[in-house]
């Protein structure tokens, strides 16, 4: 399928909702874009919390936010986790979130793969939602399998403590060099070999393997594949059509123009 050149943002909408005229299935990618619209700050990319700076205990944050430093130093990983979450605090779900969880109740299959911890697809309606990364408000004990889901960081000691054995919980979460739940990246394998008519990545620079080859995939086998970024990504080079806009306007101005 050869690439499709728009002159301006509106030529790329008004393709887009045309090709969703005679969609039934939709691959929604997402990335801490969308959630930026909520005003969630980021510790990589421009403007994030910690940018290339490394943290007051002379690690990066993806060191301290590393699977290896949660065993060894727990409280190192959930000091920065806090003051991430701390920074989150308050904020909700966006009108990007909305469009998403609309377009699953309007077309046949839709399905959301975010790498968000934050939970905000859920929040705002979606169902079909493979939250890659986990969730940072699902707490659990390894030692005896305690769990618990807490609206935020305020209540809790940092870092907690399991109620049923003592020992320092986790957020059910995937730290850097950890591996990926098998469970989720099932149901991702198992949605892939259906395949999707469109598929959409929003506000990710697609660095993952298992982020960015679904577009890739997508593209060899015809698939109509769309990006939203303003920014230059891994992908961007491959995609159908390239909306260089934030991810909450872009969304909600192809569902207007939609309906």
């Amino acid at each position: 399928m050869p690439e499709v050149q728009m002159n301006t943002d509106y030529e790329a909408i008004a393709r887009i909702t045309k090709l969703l005229k005679n969609c039934k299935s939709i691959l929604f990618i997402t990335g801490a874009g969308i959630s930026a619209d909520s005003g969630l700050p980021t510790y990589r990319g421009i403007g994030g919390l910690y940018n290339d700076k490394l943290t007051e205990d002379g690690i990066s944050v993806e060191m301290a936010l590393a699977g290896e430093t949660l065993e060894k130093r727990p409280q190192v990983t959930w000091k920065y986790l806090s003051q991430i979450e701390k920074n989150c605090r308050n904020a909700r779900f966006n009108r990007g979130h909305e469009v998403i969880a609309e377009m699953e109740k309007h077309f046949e299959r839709v399905w959301v793969l975010t790498q968000n911890i934050d939970g905000f697809h859920h929040a705002a309606g979606s169902r079909n939602i493979i939250d890659i990364h986990g969730n940072m408000h699902k707490l659990v004990c390894t030692s005896c399998g305690w769990r618990d889901v807490v609206k935020d960081y305020s209540e809790i000691n940092i870092p907690p403590l399991c109620p049923k054995c003592g020992r320092i919980a986790r957020p059910e979460v995937v730290f850097f060099g950890e591996m990926l739940p098998e469970d989720r990246v099932a149901v991702l394998e198992r949605e892939l070999t259906r395949g999707f008519d469109i598929y959409f990545s929003i506000g990710t620079t697609s660095v993952f393997p298992y982020i960015r080859q679904p577009m890739v995939a997508a593209k060899h086998l015809g698939r109509f594949t769309i990006e939203i970024n303003p920014q230059d990504t891994e992908i961007s080079d491959l995609v159908d059509i390239k909306l260089r806009m934030r991810a909450a306007e872009a969304l909600d101005a192809i569902w207007k123009e939609y309906n």
